[in-house]
């Protein structure tokens, strides 16, 4: 069996969304993924509910709805006319899903999976770094306009200190 990368992280990537401070995947971005309907997904979930705590898996709420809709850009997250709210699983809950399936596709596409969040855990960590950077970059410019703002103020005043006494010796005193 050939070693080679896969580009399938890079599309998973795409998948994982941040909700309640943690990284997670729909419930039918994940069933298309282990190729069962969503339902299906659902269902075994539900008959296995005591290995999936909250922190493996829960439901959005409305709000959170709304919010994932603006952040992907669709319309639409009623894949076929949902009447019901996904479900979301963290990395835990990914894994959990496929062991309660048991197909070799779950199996694979679970691994797939795990090597996108680890990614994405590594892109995260490289970029807090980066934007804490970024914050004092911007807290020194901040000091470098007050300083500005100083200087102007007292080249202004000392102006018009200047002008003043320019005005009071025309006028003899």
């Amino acid at each position: 069996m050939e070693n080679k990368p896969s580009i399938v992280p890079k599309k998973i990537r795409n998948l994982i969304y941040t909700i309640r401070g943690k990284q997670v995947m729909l419930d039918s971005d994940l069933a298309a993924l282990y190729q069962v309907e969503t339902k299906n997904l659902n269902k075994a979930v539900k008959r296995n509910i005591e290995r999936f705590p909250v922190s493996f898996c829960f439901q959005l709420t409305e709000e959170e709805v709304e919010n994932l809709r603006f952040q992907i850009g669709t319309s639409s997250l009623n894949y076929g006319g949902r009447r019901y709210l996904p479900y979301v699983f963290t990395e835990q809950g990914v894994a959990m899903a496929s062991a309660i399936l048991r197909s070799d596709i779950a199996v694979r596409m679970s691994v797939e999976i795990m090597e996108a969040f680890v990614e994405m855990r590594r892109m995260l960590i490289s970029n807090a770094s980066l934007f804490h950077r970024l914050d004092n970059i911007e807290l020194k410019q901040l000091e470098a306009d007050q300083k500005f703002e100083e200087i102007f103020k007292a080249l202004e005043s000392d102006k018009l200190h200047s002008e003043k006494m320019y005005l009071l010796q025309r006028a003899g005193f």
